[in-house]
């Protein structure tokens, strides 16, 4: 693999499900973290088959050469109830996160959310959208959790995200506005963007002052137009297969790379395809994924 201006990872949720939990039940962080080594990446975010004990989690890692680059943080700050115990959670989380040399926090609001927010119901169909209210907590509360975050040398990267309140492009360019551009930076993520009804390349080219981390997943045209004219939640998508490994889906990531390389990002950019581990066997489609961004690669930087 040619050598990037940026550091390329790979997010355990390929082989492990984070929000589909029969998706790789039966698969060992051992299995995980040795194909990372074998595919010759040095970076991973926390999945929840990692050991959680951190002399245990940094040897298992250290052996094979892996930094853990991040953790994903749901937060529920559009609501101002849950803010002093949110915020404590979040000081947690950067604390272990500093201890294991990681530089950015994922972080996503679950308010509204289907699927996330612990203050929804069963048999609910659809994501709560905020109120102005809604939104000035939220932004308050990213703005808090960034400074923690800033107390510990790490930086919050808000990850926009289907099936939540940050979503589309107007909801990201909602939050960018509103939140301090020292405190709250952005997670760029490929597939969620697409997701969300935007453009990518226009979320990268519009919000690349803000963006410290990334996750290159890509998308299933057919499978998102079946969902969408079934009107399906989100995690009924993951399920149905809407996302995959860059290469195998729709979206040209052609000019995204290009972007990246001309802007010289330095940060890490992660290769995400949440689906079925027995049916899409990760190694392979990561090893796919790779061989494609190499074809990406402009000639004169081989």
């Amino acid at each position: 693999m040619t050598e990037l201006p940026f550091k390329l990872g790979v997010h355990p949720i390929n082989w492990v499900g984070e929000d589909v939990k029969e998706h790789g039940a039966d698969t060992t962080y051992e299995q995980i973290l040795d194909d990372i080594a074998a595919l010759g990446l040095a970076g991973t975010e926390m999945g929840r088959k990692y050991p959680t004990d951190i002399p245990v989690l940094k040897e298992e890692l250290a052996k094979r050469g892996i930094q853990l680059v991040s953790q994903w943080k749901s937060v529920l700050f559009s609501d101002p109830a849950y803010r002093d115990e949110e915020l404590a959670a979040y000081r947690k989380h950067a604390q272990f996160l500093q201890e294991m040399g990681s530089t950015v926090i994922s972080t996503a609001e679950v308010g509204g959310s289907l699927h996330f927010d612990p203050r929804r119901t069963p048999n609910e169909k659809e994501v709560l959208r905020l109120d102005e209210a809604g939104w000035q907590s939220l932004a308050e509360g990213l703005n808090l959790a960034g400074a923690i975050a800033q107390e510990y040398g790490l930086k919050l990267t808000y990850h926009h995200h289907g099936g939540t309140v940050v979503e589309s492009p107007e909801e990201i360019d909602k939050l960018m506005a509103m939140t301090d551009p020292a405190l709250v930076h952005l997670l760029f993520d490929t597939g969620h963007a697409y997701y969300g009804g935007a453009d990518p390349l226009t979320v990268l080219r519009k919000h690349y002052g803000r963006i410290a981390y990334i996750h290159l997943k890509d998308i299933r045209q057919a499978v998102l137009d079946e969902a969408r004219a079934e009107q399906v939640d989100f995690v009924t998508c993951i399920r149905k297969g809407v996302f995959t490994v860059p290469g195998d889906g729709c979206l040209d990531f052609g000019p995204i790379f290009q972007e990246l390389l001309e802007r010289k990002y330095e940060g890490w950019a992660m290769l995400e395809g949440e689906q079925d581990p027995v049916t899409h066997p990760p190694y392979e489609y990561a090893k796919n994924a790779l061989r494609y961004i190499q074809s990406l690669i402009p000639q004169e930087r081989r």
